[in-house]
């Protein structure tokens, strides 16, 4: 583990030779921190990792939004937002603009940033209560947002009237765009409705059931290559379907979390595993196609870390009061493994 203001030390050349491994159970066993950044004065709430470029972007309780370049383990810019706070950010379609919910209690207001100088590009208003689900469009200038005041919206942040469409619901929301911006997919209540983004207001295409599981929706995703779904609940359950048939894959459980906290997983590159935090700040790695457990680490932590698999990487990132970059140990598979 490398100490806290991060560093170059553990990253290799790019002119060196890399060998591009498929992600292997022994692979997955193997990963430990390889880097830390420990210069965090609150626990991280929020991350997102831009597909197009190495930036990684976080939000911390400490009022803080911090962009990293991954491949050079550098922090290029710390931005504070002491006036709103800051709970959820994500990447617009530039690795230079990003949008974040508040954390003041009293202005809902979502807004885009622009990291370069700082300023503010817009301002969306629309959620009463707190925006609990956040997601951008990758394919277009659009997201969509889900708040505790049992609203979902859709925007687009270039149209002037930057709400396009208001759905209610019947409790705490996740929400998700695939991949391609075709489908976006709306949880609660035990079940999740997809949605044709071109068709919304129509209403779901089709609703998939979540095994009985009613408990409150945390986070939903879409595997890379759009086949596999997954949710996170209250209850400590990470349900994985079939995002074309809705079929129930695989649950698996975890330590439920406390009523301020959120519980996070994330499929690896290939969608082959899952990893999660836990309500005693542990870490878990599940095989999809067996559903059995892999790998756990064990933490000091006692908050769930959030969580996200690096793109096109073998290497992954938690969040709590550290971020922490965790990669195979080369020592015990005799090689380096680089990305594919």
């Amino acid at each position: 583990m490398m100490p806290g203001g991060g560093g170059a030390g553990g990253v290799q050349s790019e002119k060196e030779e890399k060998v591009s491994m498929e992600l292997t159970e022994e692979i997955l066993k193997s990963m430990e921190v390889g880097l830390a950044f420990r210069d965090y004065n609150g626990r991280i709430s929020s991350m997102d990792f831009h597909k197009g470029s190495n930036c990684l972007v976080t939000a911390s309780d400490d009022e803080s939004i911090r962009l990293y370049d991954v491949a050079n383990a550098m922090c290029l810019k710390t931005i504070n937002s002491k006036k709103y706070g800051v709970d959820l950010v994500c990447f617009a379609s530039n690795a230079t603009t990003v949008l974040y919910s508040s954390k003041n209690g009293w202005d809902e207001s979502l807004r885009l940033l622009n990291l370069n100088d700082n300023k503010y590009l817009r301002y969306f208003k629309g959620h009463h209560d707190r925006v609990v689900s956040l997601n951008f469009c990758s394919r277009k200038e659009l997201f969509i947002s889900g708040s505790l005041d049992r609203t979902v919206i859709l925007w687009d942040q270039r149209a002037e009237k930057c709400q396009t469409a208001l759905l209610h619901v019947q409790g705490r929301p996740a929400v998700a765009y695939d991949d391609q911006g075709i489908v976006f997919s709306v949880a609660f209540g035990g079940y999740i409705r997809m949605f044709d983004a071109r068709m919304y207001d129509k209403g779901p295409f089709d609703i998939f059931s979540v095994g009985g599981d009613i408990s409150d929706a945390f986070v939903v995703k879409f595997s890379n290559d759009g086949t596999r779904m997954l949710l996170t609940t209250t209850g400590g359950h990470i349900h994985v379907l079939d995002s074309f048939r809705g079929t129930l894959l695989s649950t698996y459980n975890v330590k439920p979390v406390s009523s301020n906290s959120t519980l996070e997983a994330s499929f690896s590159p290939d969608g082959a595993f899952v990893v999660s935090g836990s309500g005693h700040g542990s870490v878990y790695a599940w095989s999809v196609r067996t559903g059995k457990e892999v790998a756990s680490w064990l933490s000091t932590e006692v908050e769930p870390p959030v969580i996200k698999w690096v793109p096109g990487s073998l290497m992954f990132a938690t969040g709590s009061s550290e971020l922490s970059f965790w990669i195979p140990d080369l020592s015990k598979l005799g090689c380096y493994v680089g990305a594919k």
